[in-house]
């Protein structure tokens, strides 16, 4: 057997063949060809300048095609919408991939190099190196030839945050104080609306509450509404109506026209993370939620007595109409809920208020 074709290990680089070193350099065109390298310069920066104009393109589409514009492509109905934000975002990011990669192809430097591995800590001299390979890198980039490149580059990309800034507002509503005002911070209790129980829609009378009594109830307009906007609303209005002894129990005198004989009602959701609370003791006249354990005291006009809630369960002020039933006077004073950095604190109520 001939072993004449087998590797001849080097004696000095101590490996099985020799350094086979760097292949032979050939020129790219547009290295040897100014008006190349000009003609791909030109190009890419047309790439990247179309790109804004599409950003702004995609801007433009957001807020003016109506929502229920639709293109029919035959076997597809789809949103005009979609269609433009997709086609104006698609074609803004690939421009920029291809100008990126078309000016490392044929504008930055194409020489071989090649760096031999060294130990983990550099010494000055290593350091001076690699500052210098820096320089030329920045050389080799073109961007000191063709300067505008690297502008448009960072225009191209700066440009393209535009977008998605824009469709953060698909995320709901900006939280302006007039929309908070309309939206979580309104419910559907108002003036003369009834209290019903949230399982058989019973409207509720004084005399259906004894003593002790806890009942889970609704605004009786919630009846009217459907689909999505009912259960925004009956979580919103949620609320627990309990009846006390009036001797038991501190009424401050800035609501002793709030309750109807030792019946109060309060908001359902804890002022803590918004976890919906019913876990009532009758004897001690405190509720808690189930969630991170925050308790409050309904005998006094649900302060905190324990736990992480930063804030007394918000208490709807009820009466009774001229047919005797319970009904709101008003909406709560204050928005129901965990707090949020908006939110106004100043009517809450706390421990020792009248």
């Amino acid at each position: 057997m001939s072993h004449d074709n087998l590797p001849v290990k080097n004696p000095d680089l101590g490996h099985s063949v020799a350094d086979p070193g760097i292949e032979e350099h050939i020129e790219r065109f547009t290295d040897v060809n100014e008006g190349a390298g000009n003609r791909a310069y030109r190009a890419i920066l047309l790439m990247l300048a179309a790109v804004p104009v599409l950003a702004i393109a995609f801007v433009v589409i957001y807020f003016a095609v109506p929502r229920n514009a639709y293109i029919d492509f035959g076997w597809l109905k789809a949103s005009a919408m979609n269609v433009g934000l997709g086609v104006t975002a698609g074609l803004a990011v690939l421009l920029i991939g291809i100008a990126v990669i078309q000016w490392a192809r044929v504008l930055m430097g194409d020489e071989e190099s090649v760096e031999y591995r060294h130990s983990a800590a550099s010494s000055e001299e290593d350091r001076k190196v690699a500052a210098q390979l820096f320089a030329d890198g920045v050389e080799q980039s073109a961007v000191k030839r063709r300067p505008l490149i690297l502008g448009a580059l960072g225009g191209a990309l700066g440009i393209t945050l535009v977008p998605a800034v824009v469709l953060l507002a698909d995320m709901g509503p900006h939280p302006t104080r007039r929309v908070r005002e309309e939206t979580i911070e309104k419910t559907l209790w108002a003036n003369q609306v009834r209290l019903v129980n949230d399982e058989n829609w019973i409207e509720l009378r004084p005399e259906h509450l004894e003593v002790g009594q806890l009942v889970n109830a609704q605004p009786a307009s919630l009846q009217e509404l459907h689909g999505m906007e009912a259960h925004q609303e009956k979580a919103k209005a949620a609320i627990i109506v309990v009846r006390m002894d009036p001797n038991s129990i501190t009424i401050p005198p800035s609501r002793a026209d709030w309750q109807v004989s030792g019946i109060l009602a309060y908001s359902k959701i804890c002022t803590h993370v918004g976890c919906p609370i019913s876990l009532w003791e009758r004897q001690t006249h405190h509720l808690l939620c189930p969630c991170h354990q925050s308790t409050f005291d309904l005998g006094n006009s649900g302060v905190v007595v324990f736990g992480p809630a930063g804030r007394a369960l918000p208490q709807l002020p009820i009466s009774v109409d001229d047919e005797g039933y319970l009904i709101a006077t008003s909406d709560f004073p204050v928005p129901v809920g965990p707090s949020y950095f908006e939110r106004d604190s100043r009517n809450d109520f706390k421990d020792g208020d009248q």
